[in-house]
């Protein structure tokens, strides 16, 4: 079993509910992904193309890229390393923070209609 399946199965377990968010990547909208969420009941948030202001998972890239960059890896087995690192350092809080935000991120992006926002 695909470690995705393994996780679906983990929070159906759990009775959890949750959204699934992607950027609108033509792997994640393609028709047999659908058709995948469709089947395993899945709900997807709808979210426009390019908004990386309503995807909290690139705020979290930034942060690692940033934290990977200042140990100045110098091949791919120290880049590799220094990614697993930090990626386990980032703070449970600053998710939650990032979640948290995310209606007063929404607002901020439909008021400038799908601009660049502070966010």
């Amino acid at each position: 079993m695909r470690r995705s399946h393994l996780q679906l199965a983990s929070i159906r377990k759990l009775k959890m509910k949750f959204t699934f968010q992607h950027n609108n990547d033509p792997k994640h909208t393609s028709k047999s992904t659908n058709v995948w969420l469709h089947q395993k009941k899945i709900n997807v948030l709808e979210v426009p193309s390019q908004s990386p202001d309503l995807n909290p998972i690139e705020r979290l890239r930034g942060d690692l890229k940033r934290a990977v960059q200042r140990r100045c890896p110098n091949n791919l087995t120290d880049l590799e390393h220094f990614c697993k690192e930090e990626w386990a350092n980032i703070a449970t809080s600053r998710c939650a923070m990032l979640i948290d935000s995310y209606p007063k991120r929404l607002s901020a992006v439909i008021k400038s209609k799908g601009a660049s926002t502070k966010y």
